[in-house]
């Protein structure tokens, strides 16, 4: 029987034994990881990560945006993130005349400082595990409709008696698909200010051909200053407003780190799903991405053309190529990567072992044995309205006449619900979104969009799960082309400014005129369709999964007690740890773990918007005047690669080393690394991040920016 044992963990050897992957809850740091994190290096304690008691990393760490992590780096409230984070907000203080994002920014003072409505960030106060609370009164007999109404019940009334603190939140959210809960006190900040930004040829280096890429050359950051009331509390934009005082900012040191040194990143992932049964991460990587991904090569080709023929267009679609760009080459990464490493047979074997030992527990065979098979027959029964739902989401995602239509329908829903006087309320917020929507809207480049993407849902989907209406439209217009035209054409959505002002003179009139406007027609009948013969179905066999996913999750952490589960990301604040180490390509070629200064010239392309440089940052390299920020061999480091686990959401996370100092910016993944969303494998997944060398050299020395960095705390 031992031999048997032994023989099970080696052949279980890659799913048990990764040292460093998970994304871990930093509270539960002391008894899970504490002493593997020290054994790998790290000099700090678990306590010096996350205590409520004393001011501690997790005080330094912020949700910016609510869509990316930042790190607090002086004690006035200095926020470093990645530069593709703060894009929009770079972008929304730009035009012709005074283009940021072309030529950067950076404040002389904090009276130059700007303002950025709607940005905000989001510090941790404490973290609790109150799963007791919310899963009282639930057994393993209590039906799922029961539960349903318990776990609401518990919810509502520990939120009713959960003490906070003035200004703070709570947010309560579910871990190991639903088996335990945690909850997170929270406090936000508003008035959130664009210090500084280098140019985008810079923050963007290699823009898409780089992106999910190795070597890579991107100075992907920015900087922005959190501000507070005279009294420290949190307040909304106002001159009288101050620097804010933190309780912790991260120390920075400039000695960089070697290969093989303990790396730390920490932040608030998105979204995993590392523990998918085979079926469903086979249908996710080998059907649904690559749907996603030709759509999306059909979308970028269009934009690309269009932003290369014209410096407006340029600027105004940058943020939203960049946005689309991003998960289409991600998609590909993970596909590939899966594939790569076999993860799939991996997965398989996993689940041979989890019934091999299922079956000598005669007892619980009741409780899980349907648990698979059940899981592997709903998820091949819900594939064909995956991938219809897959070309309809990508279809509202790439075409803005589609983006907005779908804005709009939500807003007239609450006219027919409440009244015209409650939808007359909202104009004001509407109109102030359109105005921003609108101001890069460019109708022709979205219809060449549309005559790329509509053409697949009429070919590709199946004919049962397209509107009719859409169908007869297209028999009306007597083409695919004069169709599109028409909507484009004769759609208010398309005429920004008229529309705006229709909304703003007359919104009874305005209801009436969208209801009746083809192309919010064309979207709203097409979605309305999709959602009764797709959506639906979708949800229904969902909803049906999840409780079968939860009790699949007790399953594994039950008979595989020798492994620590980590739960998927899910926004929330976690701890990756691992080493700055380079990777074997699946090329068979080593990788080094850094890059220099001397590869960002080696890219250089004169007038090519992915690796064109600044003037000032070739004169630097010329002659070497790297000030105190090259290594002990006169070099300049860019980027560094780790072992970390991260995720979407990781974006602005701080590189620590192992004493909890800020050595890096986390911006990316290798491209093979993204599949690490649904199987982690050390031996190939890297996340990349900016040296902090890099980022103080060109706040410094490109920028002339020097009075930020004698506000941070150097360590030398």
């Amino acid at each position: 029987m031992r031999k048997i044992l032994l023989v099970s963990l080696i052949f279980l050897l890659p799913f048990l034994l990764s040292a460093g992957g998970g994304m871990w809850l930093p509270l539960l740091l002391e008894n899970l990881n504490e002493e593997e994190m020290q054994s790998m290096g790290m000099k700090i304690s678990a306590r010096d990560i996350y205590d409520i008691n004393n001011g501690s990393l997790k005080d330094a760490i912020v949700h910016f945006g609510g869509f990316c992590t930042g790190e607090v780096i002086s004690d006035q409230g200095l926020v470093l993130t990645n530069h593709h984070c703060g894009y929009s907000a770079i972008q929304s203080h730009s035009s012709l005349e005074d283009n940021l994002l072309e030529n950067g920014f950076w404040a002389k003072d904090k009276a130059a400082e700007r303002p950025n409505a709607g940005l905000f960030v989001t510090f941790i106060e404490r973290i609790e595990d109150v799963s007791s609370k919310v899963l009282k009164g639930i057994d393993e007999d209590t039906s799922e409709k029961e539960r349903k109404v318990e776990v609401a019940a518990n919810l509502k009334e520990l939120r009713e008696k959960f003490k906070l603190g003035k200004g703070e939140e709570l947010i309560v959210k579910p871990f190991y698909g639903g088996n335990q809960y945690f909850a997170f006190v929270t406090k936000k900040y508003t008035d959130v200010r664009l210090v500084g930004a280098p140019p985008s040829s810079i923050g963007k280096y290699g823009a898409d051909t780089d992106n999910w890429e190795w070597p890579r050359h991107t100075g992907d950051f920015s900087l922005f200053r959190i501000y507070t009331a005279p009294d420290g509390s949190p307040a909304d934009y106002s001159s009288e407003n101050i620097p804010m005082k933190p309780k912790k900012h991260l120390e920075i040191n400039l000695n960089g780190v070697k290969e093989g040194d303990f790396s730390l990143i920490f932040g608030f992932p998105g979204s995993t799903d590392q523990y998918l049964a085979a079926s469903a991460m086979q249908q996710r990587t080998e059907v649904i991405n690559p749907i996603r991904i030709g759509m999306r090569d059909l979308s970028l080709a269009v934009l690309d053309s269009a932003m290369r023929a014209n410096p407006q267009t340029k600027i105004d679609y940058a943020s939203k190529q960049a946005r689309i760009a991003n998960y289409w080459k991600k998609w590909r990464g993970e596909s590939e990567g899966v594939k790569a490493v076999d993860g799939i047979a991996e997965r398989r074997k996993m689940e041979t072992e989890f019934n091999r030992r299922l079956a000598q527990k005669p007892a619980e065979q009741s409780y899980y044995g349907s648990v698979l098979p059940e899981l592997d027959k709903l998820t091949q029964k819900q594939e064909e309205v995956a991938k219809t739902r897959a070309y309809v989401s990508e279809i509202n995602y790439n075409i803005d006449l589609f983006r907005i239509a779908g804005i709009m329908r939500r807003q007239l829903a609450i006219a027919d619900n409440n009244g015209v006087e409650a939808f007359k309320k909202r104009v004001p917020g509407i109109v102030n979104y359109l105005k921003g929507f609108y101001a890069g809207y460019n109708a022709e480049v979205d219809k060449r969009v549309a005559e790329v993407l509509i053409p697949e849902y009429f070919s590709k989907v199946p004919e049962q799960h397209q509107a009719f209406y859409a169908k007869d439209q297209v028999d009306f217009a007597g083409s695919m082309h004069t169709m599109i035209g028409d909507l484009f054409d004769r759609s208010y959505l398309t005429k920004g400014d008229r529309f705006i002002q229709l909304l703003e003179r007359d919104p009874e009139t305005a209801i009436d005129v969208l209801k009746g406007d083809p192309g919010y027609q064309f979207a709203n009948q097409l979605n309305r369709h999709n959602e009764k013969h797709v959506i639906n179905p979708y949800n229904e066999i969902a909803e049906r999964m999840a409780p079968l996913q939860r009790k699949y999750m007790k399953a594994l952490m039950t008979f595989f007690p020798e492994k620590r589960f980590y739960p998927d990301a899910n926004g929330t604040m976690r701890v990756s740890y691992g080493k700055f180490e380079g990777f074997k390509g699946l090329d068979g070629k080593n990788e080094h773990y850094m890059t220099y200064l001397d590869g960002v010239l080696k890219k250089y392309v004169p007038g090519d918007y992915e690796f064109d440089l600044p003037a000032g940052l070739i004169k630097l390299h010329q002659e070497k005047d790297y000030g105190r920020y090259a290594t002990k061999e006169g070099k300049l480091p860019v980027c560094v690669l780790g072992s970390n686990h991260t995720t979407g959401g990781n974006s602005g996370s701080p590189a620590l080393n192992d004493r909890g100092q800020l050595v890096g910016l986390n911006f990316d993944r290798t491209w093979q690394s993204t599949m690490s969303d649904v199987n982690y494998d050390p031996s190939i997944c890297r996340n990349i991040m900016v040296d902090i060398r890099y980022v103080l050299f060109l706040i410094d020395k490109l920028g002339g920016a020097g009075h930020l960095v004698d506000e941070m705390t150097l360590i030398e």
